[in-house]
């Protein structure tokens, strides 16, 4: 049984990981395009990346000044800060060499090949030069990683927990964007006149949701159907309502799923009553501050039934 739960926990953490360094990609991608969109002087500044990804302690020590240069040299070219994508290329690597006994042969190739990868040319795609071509290789390696999973891998508990990685990483990830991307967009109603399509469709592209929400609600970005839209469109994968679905469905095919199921209800219960034009901003970020305390509840569940540690 020890042995069951070492291997669950390293294929889970090896989902969280993989899932982390593609949606930092997409959300540092995101906003690379948002500044040559956007006017002079409009656009939010790069903390806004820190804020989401949580990371304010760490760039501290790292860094004095907030500017671009500094905050892409965080999140892409220091390996050694968690809140990097090299870091999370990294973990997911190690994970996988723990675990290639219960994962498809390709994915211990593939996985490595994006470590290589991103070792040779994080640091010197910090510039602009450079930037968006490593985040492009990083989403898309990612992607056909987690496409063999889904298409060689066989639907047993290995397979569940991968799931239930990618899932929680996804929803917890989906909710601090909205948090401190909506917060910071809603504080500059009036200030951004006319340029509050860019500011919202970039927080939907982030998420990879701008094309979806398009087809399925409207052409042109409104704040309240984008908020809503990545909280509870039952049919988007990268919503928190369709993730939450999801993971209740893999739990109910494990053991010993009492206290998990449990904080699963407690989150179906809480976004039952999620409708963005009932939130003004601090409402918004009082509500998504207990959201993602529920979210962490889980992950403590999770760990707590199955895993030998909590940590990644």
């Amino acid at each position: 049984m020890s042995m069951l739960s070492r291997v669950a926990e390293r294929v889970y953490w090896m989902a969280r990981y993989i899932e982390r360094a593609e949606d930092t990609a997409r959300l540092v991608a995101a906003y690379n395009h948002l500044i040559m969109d956007i006017p002079r002087g409009t656009q939010p500044g790069w903390e806004i990346l820190v804020r989401i990804l949580d990371a304010d302690v760490v760039f501290d020590e790292w860094f004095k000044v907030r500017n671009e240069q500094n905050v892409l040299r965080l999140l892409i070219g220091e390996a050694e800060a968690p809140c990097s994508i090299p870091y999370a290329v990294q973990a997911a690597r190690e994970n996988v060499r723990t675990t290639r006994d219960v994962l498809p042969d390709e994915v211990w190739e593939l996985v490595n090949e994006l470590y290589l990868y991103s070792s040779e040319a994080a640091e010197k795609s910090v510039g602009r030069r450079n930037r968006q071509a490593y985040l492009e290789q990083i989403i898309q390696r990612t992607q056909v990683i987690n496409g063999v999973l889904r298409s060689t891998l066989c639907r047993d508990h290995s397979y569940r927990f991968i799931k239930l990685g990618q899932l929680l990483e996804r929803a917890d990830m989906t909710s601090r964007i909205v948090d401190v991307g909506a917060s910071d967009f809603l504080a500059r109603e009036g200030l951004a006149e006319g340029i509050e399509h860019l500011l919202w469709g970039t927080l939907l592209k982030s998420l990879s949701a701008l094309g979806a929400y398009r087809r399925l609600i409207e052409p042109q970005v409104e704040k309240n159907a984008a908020v809503d839209f990545v909280f509870m469109e039952p049919t988007f994968p990268r919503s928190v309502r369709f993730c939450i679905r999801e993971i209740r469905e893999e739990l109910g095919q494990l053991t010993n799923n009492k206290d998990a199921l449990r904080t699963i209800e407690r989150i179906r219960r809480k976004l039952r009553s999620f409708e963005a034009i009932n939130f003004d901003q601090p409402a918004l970020h009082g509500y998504i501050d207990e959201l993602q305390l529920l979210i962490n509840d889980l992950h403590g569940a999770i760990a707590e039934t199955w895993f030998l540690s909590s940590k990644g």
